[in-house]
């Protein structure tokens, strides 16, 4: 034990000697049969920081100077054995396993990080998701990804369809902003149900950041930003096949190719998802959830790597074709389609996308860099008797210049234009059946042409213990003319294990009301705009701490943060004014939501890992003198995940615990006696757990969501007449699923593998 805490102290001492970066990679040195291999040197190629693994094979040696310039090499040496590794993440634990034979063959790295962790580069507090953690719940769509953490609230918004958003700080998901790849691709007519297109087993990592960030990619991003990277051919196994069937009878099908062929690599995905039975266990005459089928294909190209000087590409192609039906067990979309002999809901879409991130490096500092894309999605649906044909267009483009200057080239300035054209044509229409004479019927078509100027500048100092982003950008609106948006985040590390870190800045969008509020579709209120409605404009602030420390063998890490959001300008529609109506206006008052989290992680030899987070939110707005605290939003939540993993990994356990406390729920004191409900939801608990099991090629898994049941009974209001005014089912606070129980396996053929 003492030489342990003589070699860490060797470490910090040399660290300060090299008058190197504060931040550290951790990790393990391991022999081809995972036994820790004490007094291993390890070492960064072409410099002369190195340490010596400890008794139990673990490291931690000081990051180099230039950790901008990724990939880097990492030595290993123990005895006759001399390896290399290439690292190209500089915040996760990493297992090197090197062999005795000296064959680069034999030779693996795995990147070890506990499955959601804290990124330790960012300036920005940057929470990673990586497949680790994306293999502890089924994640068959984008929200089902976020069932482990507790920055994103995956919500429902219209049970029906269960059409869902991803909520950060308490606030709609449409002032989080979602890139695929660093483009914009979930907005407009996509919103409503783009998270479900997206399967996690195509996802190789997720970056969730809450509050104001980088003004690169838009002037969106209010809130926070939620950015997905699908599997390439370079990182992906050649071939994996996952299949998922659960206690509903419901199927999730996927299958992939990667291939790498010098510099060319390509990966082909395939999804798809089938219904499964008729399912009414509140005997209310509604299905428990809608039947989806679902068919995606994805193919992703890149051409060389971007650190590589010359030219790099990476183009890919997406398409979705999606149909949704729920309502009534006896209603057939051939026959009830728009008729009042069975309520239903149908919608049916497709998706084609093409997206590109092109780029020339001039040398190790200087690069331009093109980024493209074009989204189209034509959707048809009923809500009931409401008819609702949309059809949509989004082209975006970035062209920016990125340079890294001044003493050492330690700042990095990035700067560019981009434009934005989209068009949103909507045609709403009743069935003669309707009798309740709604007034909203006809065609809405809005075009905007926005074209942008943005520069960003980070600077280093004092070898990375300070780093400091300043940016702006200003974008010219069609309609609404120029606007400016100003963010700023900083970063400061007083020692190796802490990070402090601050953000502030504006952010605004334009609205699109119907697929942002799919519930003013699937209810039966009439819409009434008060006036024409404006962009929605808000600033956001917050600051956040992290220290990670050690004890004994255990990694620990506690952060907490605090984000205020206050709007200037907010459209929500009004419900509570008129029982029978939803009132559309600009709300210029005090709107305002904080956000408090405190997180603790702990993990053991990659053996044993432990995370609880408390969340505290507090979402309102000042009206008529009163705070109003606005609706599903609870005060307090509470999550706790668990794994598991036994010491030849052929076996993994999971469990997670979400404790939600009582949520405000809209008012419904004007409405008759029987559309009453509560004014707040009861507390609940939801309690999920997994199990795999490991061989060479395949994992089986098996699990249940939900263990003990709980669900809200009897969701839908006025249920009891879906054709009458009173009908919302857009009313859920809680699990309306019930236990789910779920089988499956993932398939993959390592390239090793292939290779014998």
């Amino acid at each position: 034990m003492k030489a342990r805490y003589f070699s860490l102290l060797m470490l910090v001492l040399t660290g300060s000697i090299q008058s190197i970066s504060a931040q550290m990679l951790y990790g393990q040195v391991t022999d081809t049969k995972n036994q820790p291999v004490a007094g291993a040197v390890v070492y960064w190629v072409g410099t002369s920081i190195g340490a010596r693994a400890d008794v139990n094979g673990e490291f931690g040696i000081p990051l180099p100077p230039d950790t901008l310039n990724k990939p880097r090499q990492l030595g290993a040496n123990f005895q006759e054995s001399r390896d290399t590794f290439l690292i190209d993440d500089f915040s996760s634990y990493w297992t090197v396993q090197i062999s005795a034979t000296l064959t680069l063959a034999e030779v693996t790295v795995r990147d070890e990080a506990t499955g959601a962790y804290i990124s330790i580069l960012q300036p920005v507090k940057v929470e990673i998701i990586n497949r680790a953690e994306l293999r502890k719940a089924p994640c068959c769509d984008l929200a089902g990804c976020f069932e482990t953490q507790s920055t994103v609230q995956p919500t429902t918004t219209n049970v029906l369809t269960n059409a869902r958003e991803l909520r950060i700080l308490g606030l709609s998901g449409v002032y989080n902003q979602v890139l695929v790849d660093g483009l914009p691709a979930i907005q407009g007519l996509t919103y409503t149900y783009g998270t479900g297109t997206i399967p996690g087993s195509m996802l190789e990592n997720i970056w969730v950041v809450k509050g104001a960030n980088s003004v690169l990619q838009g002037y969106e991003g209010m809130v926070g930003q939620i950015t997905i990277f699908p599997r390439e051919g370079g990182t992906a196994e050649p071939l994996t096949a996952d299949v998922l069937v659960n206690s509903f009878g419901e199927k999730h099908l996927n299958a992939a190719i990667a291939t790498d062929k010098k510099r060319w690599t390509n990966y082909l995905a395939l999804h798809t998802s089938l219904p499964g039975g008729k399912w009414d266990r509140d005997d209310d005459g509604f299905l428990d959830l809608p039947l989806i089928k679902r068919y995606v294909v994805h193919d992703k190209w890149r051409f060389r790597k971007e650190n590589e000087n010359g030219f790099s590409t990476m183009l890919g192609a997406r398409f979705v074709n999606e149909d949704r039906v729920g309502g009534q067990k006896q209603f057939d979309p051939e026959t009830s389609q728009g008729k009042t002999d069975a309520y239903g809901q149908t919608v049916h879409f497709y998706q084609p996308e093409v997206y590109t991130k092109t780029g020339f490096r001039f040398d190790a500092n200087r690069k331009i860099t093109l980024l493209a894309s074009l989204v189209v999605q034509d959707q048809e649906s009923w809500f009931g008797l409401t008819h609702y044909n949309a059809t949509q267009r989004h082209a975006y483009g970035n062209l920016q210049y990125e340079l890294f200057w001044g003493n050492k080239k330690a700042h990095e300035l990035k700067t560019g234009v981009s434009f934005r054209h989209f068009i949103l044509n909507e045609q709403i229409g009743f069935s003669a059946a309707d009798t309740l004479q709604r007034s909203f019927a006809g065609t809405y078509r809005r075009e905007e042409n926005i074209p942008g100027l943005f520069a960003e500048n980070t600077f280093h100092f004092q070898d990375e213990r300070w780093v400091w982003i300043v940016g702006l950008r200003a974008d010219r609106h069609n309609a609404f003319g120029w606007y400016a948006t100003p963010r700023t985040m900083l970063r400061f590390n007083p020692s190796p294990d802490w990070d402090l870190r601050a953000s502030a800045g504006t952010g605004w969008r334009t609205v699109n009301l119907f697929p942002e509020n799919i519930a003013l579709l699937a209810g039966n209120r009439d819409i009434v705009f008060a006036e024409p409605l404006r962009p929605e404009k808000a600033w956001n602030a917050g600051i956040n701490a992290t220290r990670r420390f050690s004890i004994r063998k255990a990694r620990l890490t506690v952060t907490a943060d605090f984000y205020h959001t206050s709007f200037q300008n907010q459209v929500f529609p009004d419900y509570d004014s008129d029982p029978t109506q939803a009132i559309i206006a600009n709300f210029m008052g005090k709107s305002a939501s904080n956000g408090l989290q405190i997180e603790c992680s702990a993990a053991w030899n990659r053996r044993v890992e432990l995370r609880t987070a408390y969340n505290f939110l507090d979402v309102y707005r000042n009206q008529n003198g009163s705070k109003f605290t606005l609706p599903f939003n609870p005060h307090h939540k509470i999550l706790t995940v668990a794994t598991y993993r036994t010491a030849s990994d052929r076996w993994q356990f999971d469990a997670n615990v979400h404790w939600y406390g009582k949520q405000r729920l809209p008012d419904t004191r004007n409405n008759p006696d029987d559309l009453r409900r509560p004014d707040y939801s009861q507390p609940f608990a939801i309690v999920s757990s997994q199990v795999r099991r490991a061989f060479k090629w395949i994992e089986l898994f098996a699990g249940c969501e939900n263990l003990f049941g709980f669900r809200q009974s009897r969701p839908l209001l006025g249920w009891e007449h879906p054709f009458g005014r009173g009908f919302d089912p857009s009313f859920a606070w809680g699990p309306t699923r019930g236990r789910e129980f779920y089988v499956g396996f993932n398939f993959k053929l390592n390239k090793k593998d292939k290779t014998e």
